[in-house]
């Protein structure tokens, strides 16, 4: 059997001896199949909100530029790996092929599939880009990619249309993870809680917290907040610039009688955010950053120059059961569907 590595080296070509992941430049010429590799024809490619900002601000908005930077990364690097944000995103597409080690896997050809793996690892050809979404961080193309023996994947649903179900899946493990580490009664902040997001993460933090718990939501935007209030959530928002550290403390020392949160959650795709999650977070409490434009140099290291004693989280994208969770939000809540079929899908 013509096997590659589970972890997909066998497609690395630059350097030698590393994983996708990290990877320069991996071999994204499908016209040999590995026995355990899925082939895909992909549809719609979901860029990561911190990766799409950046090339959209290189790009200064113009659609046909922001094609030219994404086509010239994947020709470049066989991925869709931003070399300045280091993040990627995720796919949908039809199941073209798979390989006869993976016989048993669930799909079949011609299934309908979403990667759950991060486009920064995904061996990916770009044939043609038919559009770009610039307003919901979406681009439809033509091409193919593949999936490694140890990629994980879902069936995209029949009860939701494929442009809402890219949006959910693409940021589903942060409302997964969230689920899994508030209590009931916690005070919760989450900090970008207006954003594609924050707003999964706001309705799993209340459903955990409970009715002695308390949510908070931070938005830059107007209209961030007024997401946050049609959501029908019981969340206290704030609208208020995070990167602003002292006015996140003052804020949240204000709304909590200075006991400050349990858990913060940030979700926002910019920098310079770390040290006001740190503050609005009391000792021995954990500060969960899912945002790929966390330097977690300045995390850590503002943490240690204000004598905070908190326990840090990285956003990491999987966790079990996050894909389900994730869609079921939306079967949960009608409102919060509304909104993510108006702004992102």
């Amino acid at each position: 059997m013509n096997l590659g590595c589970k972890y997909g080296s066998h497609r690395v070509l630059e350097p030698k001896g590393v994983l996708p992941q990290p990877a320069k430049k991996i071999n994204n010429d499908f016209s040999t199949l590995y026995d355990n590799e899925i082939l895909i024809d992909v549809e719609i490619l979901n860029i990561d909100s911190a990766s799409f900002t950046q090339i959209k601000t290189q790009a200064e908005g113009d659609p046909k530029k922001i094609a030219q930077i994404i086509l010239a990364t994947v020709a470049e690097r066989g991925k869709q790996h931003n070399p300045v944000t280091g993040s990627g995103g995720m796919l949908t597409g039809k199941v073209k092929a798979i390989g006869s080690a993976l016989k048993n896997c669930p799909v079949k050809v011609g299934d309908k599939i979403a990667t759950l793996v991060s486009l920064s690892l995904t061996p990916l050809r770009i044939d043609k880009i038919i559009a770009v979404h610039a307003d919901i961080d979406q681009v439809e193309i033509q091409g193919e990619a593949v999936l490694f023996e140890s990629g994980i994947y879902t069936k995209l649903p029949d009860d939701m249309t494929q442009k809402l179900a890219l949006a959910v899946l693409d940021v589903a493990g942060a409302p997964a993870q969230t689920a899994k580490i508030v209590k009931p009664g916690d005070t919760v902040v989450i900090i970008g809680g207006g954003g594609k997001s924050g707003l999964l993460c706001l309705h799993e933090a209340c459903k955990r917290a409970g009715v002695t718990g308390k949510v908070i939501g931070i938005s830059h935007s107007k209209a961030g907040v007024e997401r946050m209030k049609e959501s029908g959530l019981p969340v206290l928002t704030l609208q208020g610039d995070a990167t602003d550290a002292l006015w996140v403390l003052r804020e949240i020392e204000r709304v909590t009688d200075g006991e400050m949160a349990d858990l913060t959650i940030n979700n926002v795709n910019i920098p310079q955010t770390e040290l006001g999650s740190v503050l609005a977070t009391k000792d021995k409490g954990i500060v969960y950053f899912f945002s790929m434009s966390t330097s977690f140099t300045a995390a850590a290291l503002g943490a240690e120059g204000i004598g905070k004693d908190v326990t840090m989280l990285v956003g990491n994208g999987y966790t079990e059961g996050h894909a389900e969770i994730a869609l079921e939000i939306m079967r949960e809540s009608p409102k919060l569907r509304a909104i993510y079929e108006r702004t992102y899908a």
